[in-house]
């Protein structure tokens, strides 16, 4: 199985999906790569940091440019292929999403942010078009953790299912957990907040829900 997590606008903790996304599978007794094709290199060097912190180690492999070729040989040598596409319309994002199963893509509830969601529905649409089988699903992610801000949210999902971008009932809040797990090559899954941890398994058995 190849998972995506992309989106046009960086920002939205799209890496530290992909990398906690890698760990949840792990916990699951799943044989998973991570593929970074984000020329950035945010998760090769999380990858790097995880084996010098003494985590269990995931394997991860840096790929640019058209991936497919590479993405279906590799997914037959793993049970997951975990892709994080880097924050642009790239061609590794849009190859990816040609050969891909599932797509994650985040989205803070903020106007800057959603107004990226129309140009990632229309490559969504072109990528289904060639791979009918993808199964997309948005998340709203970073949410600040204050009660003002359900209606923030609502209105998020309601943007995003309009689009038929299919967001997820589960979000994830602004807990700096997030980062303090990343920076130590970890994951919110091996990290000491039960919130962030939380938020982290709702979001990903809703996303591979029947998987």
């Amino acid at each position: 199985m190849i998972l995506v997590v992309c989106c046009e606008k960086g920002g939205a903790g799209k890496s530290s999906l992909a990398q906690t996304l890698a760990v949840y599978l792990k916990l699951n007794d799943k044989d998973v790569l991570l593929v970074d094709a984000d020329p950035q290199r945010t998760t090769a060097d999380w990858a790097e940091d995880r084996v010098e912190a003494n985590f269990p180690r995931i394997p991860c492999v840096e790929k640019l440019g058209n991936i497919t070729a590479d993405l279906k040989d590799l997914s037959g040598r793993y049970d997951v292929v975990v892709v994080d596409c880097g924050g642009a319309d790239s061609k590794a994002m849009r190859s990816a999403l040609a050969i891909s199963d599932r797509a994650l893509i985040p989205f803070r509830p903020k106007r800057r942010d959603l107004k990226t969601a129309p140009k990632m529905a229309e490559i969504i649409e072109q990528a289904q078009a060639l791979n009918p089988n993808l199964i997309v699903r948005s998340v709203v992610t970073q949410v600040p953790t204050l009660p003002s801000q359900a209606n923030r949210i609502l209105n998020a999902k309601r943007l995003l299912a309009s689009l038929d971008l299919s967001p997820l009932e589960h979000i994830t809040r602004n807990l700096n957990s997030w980062d303090d797990a990343e920076e130590a090559g970890g994951s919110v899954l091996e990290y000491e907040d039960e919130k962030a941890a939380s938020d982290a398994n709702a979001v990903f058995n809703e996303f591979l829900g029947g998987a």
